[in-house]
């Protein structure tokens, strides 16, 4: 696969489309402020009521399935834009959107769709939940973190970054250290293993491409890092992925 196909492919992973909501105002604002302020709690009592039972979302579709699994992109895409709203970095957000509208497509029941919706929003809400109970990033550490998630599909150096950000390569290897407890390389590690394991689950690519996609320098040291940080080689991990979601 060459650089332009990657970035293509990977680009295409993480298409967005733009949804309108057409629910009450009030419960749904109700709901999405308790998403972003990470309350497990409020969220679990909004989930009582399974999704696909829920009133006046309107008719998309004459089909049920295709109907709520319609209705289920739009809370996807809402999320991600709340969750944004209130820190959580734009491309974690709306990579997680754009998996779970994936994974909605493959459902063939109400009660899948109403499943994967609860598991969605728990998602969302312990990311926000993380997310507000970090200290306040400075400035130059934000861009980093954007820089890293707009160039997930390449190989990313600390030099590129710096450069990026206007700081020395000492200076922001220091800074990132000290704010983010970890090294710049190590992080990025994380985040390109983070983001395999999102599409092992949610999507159709193979191990080989989702290595090449994400930059690693080859196949065997993309399985290393993963067993390193996950603890199974990517193909024991999807094994059972599919395993437990069968």
């Amino acid at each position: 696969m060459g650089e332009l196909e990657k970035e293509l492919s990977y680009r295409e992973y993480v298409l967005r489309e733009e949804y309108t909501l057409h629910a009450p105002y009030n419960p749904e604002m109700e709901f999405y402020n308790a998403v972003k302020s990470g309350d497990i709690i409020a969220v679990e009592k909004f989930l009582q009521v399974p999704f696909c039972e829920k009133e006046g979302l309107g008719t998309l579709s004459d089909n049920d399935i295709q109907n709520f699994k319609y209705h289920l992109a739009i809370t996807a895409a809402m999320l991600a834009r709340n969750c944004i709203d209130n820190g959580l970095e734009h491309e974690q957000a709306y990579t997680l959107s754009d998996l779970y509208i994936k994974r909605a497509d493959k459902c063939k029941t109400l009660s899948e769709i109403s499943d994967l919706h609860s598991k969605m929003v728990i998602n969302y809400t312990k990311k926000m939940r993380e997310q507000n109970t970090h200290a306040i990033y400075s400035r130059h550490i934000i861009q980093c973190i954007n820089y890293i998630y707009d160039h997930m599909h390449e190989r990313i150096t600390l030099e590129e970054i710096a450069a990026d950000v206007n700081l020395s390569n000492s200076y922001l290897s220091r800074l990132f250290k000290k704010e983010m407890h970890m090294s710049v390389s190590e992080y990025i590690s994380r985040k390109k293993i983070e983001t395999a394991k999102n599409m092992i689950d949610y999507s159709e690519y193979s191990i080989t491409d989702i290595s090449s996609i994400l930059a690693f320098p080859s196949q065997s040291y993309f399985v290393k890092v993963f067993k390193q940080y996950v603890g199974l080689t990517p193909g024991k991990y999807k094994r059972q992925a599919k395993s437990l979601a069968s």
